[in-house]
C-alpha cells in the first residue's frame, strides 16, 4: 500500500501543515470554543495507524477515537488526503535535532541513521507515504535540516552533499521497509520468516537438485556468510527473529560502507 503526499487543495494543505492563515483549526459558525482541534486529530490519526496500520486509517475511524462523527472532523482537516500529510509531518517531530559533532561527523551521522531506523520502527505506516512527492511540512523540513547541518562538518562541496543526503534518507528507509514489510508478513499470513524459508528451501532442494551446481556463488555466499558477517559471528538474541537480526546486521554494515565512502569523497577532493 503506497500513498502519495500532497492529494489534496494545496494551499489548504500547506496553510494546515505550516499552521498559517486565519481559519486553521476554527470552526466557521461562531459558538463555544470548540473540543476538538487539528493537532487533537492529527493524533488521533496517528494512534490508528499505529495501532492498525494504514489500511484502518479512516476520516471515521479517527471520530471514533475522538468520540465523535467522522463529519465532525471536516471542519478541522478537510479530507484523508491533508490527515496523511499532517500525519506523517507531525510524526517526524519525534526525530532528534541535536547531534554532538565534538566526537566527528561519523559518529554524528551513525546515531543520527540509528535513531531515524528505530523511528521507521515504531511508526512502519510512516515508510508507506511515498517519497515521490515530499509532503514540504515544517518537520520534513527540520528533519532535513538535521542531516544536513552533520554532512556539512565533512567540508565537501554541496553539490556532493546533495546527493549524499539523498543517498543516507533512501539506505536507511529501505533498510527499515525490510524489517516492517516481515512483520506485517508473518502478521498477515500467520507464518513466520523462518517458517516460511524452512518449507520454500526444502521444495527448492527437491526441485532443484543441482541447485548449488548451477549458483555455485550464491550456494557460497549463503553458507559462509550467514556463520560470519563483517566483523566475525553475530551474536544470537533469541528474542529477535532471525530475518530482523539478519536486517540489522546489513544495515550497520551497509551504514558503514556508506560512510567510508564519503570519507573516501573528502580525501579525493583535498
Amino acid at each position: 500500500m503506497v500513498l502519495f503526499a500532497g492529494q489534496g487543495d494545496p494551499h489548504r494543505s500547506m496553510s494546515l501543515l505550516w499552521r498559517t492563515g486565519h481559519d486553521v483549526g476554527k470552526r466557521s459558525a461562531p459558538g463555544p470554543k470548540p473540543a476538538l482541534s487539528v493537532d487533537a486529530i492529527v493524533d488521533a490519526g496517528i494512534g490508528v495507524a499505529d495501532a492498525e496500520g494504514m489500511a484502518a486509517l479512516s476520516m471515521r475511524a479517527v471520530g471514533e477515537r475522538l468520540g465523535r462523527t467522522a463529519m465532525a472532523l471536516y471542519t478541522y482537516v478537510p479530507s484523508k488526503s491533508e490527515l496523511v500529510d499532517l500525519m506523517y509531518d507531525r510524526a517526524l517531530a519525534e526525530l532528534p535535532t541535536d547531534y554532538d559533532l565534538t566526537g566527528g561527523w561519523q559518529a554524528a551521522v551513525t546515531s543520527w541513521a540509528e535513531d531515524t531506523w528505530e523511528f521507521y520502527l515504531r511508526h512502519p505506516w510512516v515508510l508507506q507515504v511515498s517519497q515521490a512527492r515530499p509532503v514540504l511540512g515544517p518537520n520534513e523540513y527540520v528533519a532535513l535540516e538535521t542531516l544536513v547541518r552533520l554532512l556539512y562538518a565533512t567540508e565537501l562541496p554541496s553539490a556532493a552533499l546533495r546527493r549524499i543526503v539523498g543517498t543516507l534518507f533512501h539506505f536507511v528507509r529501505g533498510s527499515a521497509q525490510t524489517v516492517t514489510e516481515s512483520r506485517l508478513a508473518a502478521a498477515a499470513t500467520g507464518v513466520s520468516d523462518e517458517e516460511w524459508w524452512q518449507a520454500r528451501s526444502t521444495v527448492l532442494c527437491d526441485v532443484v537438485p543441482d541447485f548449488s551446481d548451477r549458483f555455485p556463488l550464491v550456494v557460497r555466499l549463503e553458507t559462509e556468510g550467514a556463520s560470519h558477517g563483517a566483523d566475525g559471528p553475530a551474536p544470537d538474541d533469541d528474542a529477535v527473529p532471525h530475518m530482523e537480526r539478519e536486517a540489522k546486521t546489513t544495515f550497520e554494515v551497509g551504514l558503514d560502507v556508506i560512510l567510508d565512502g564519503i570519507e573516501a569523497a573528502i580525501d579525493k577532493s583535498r
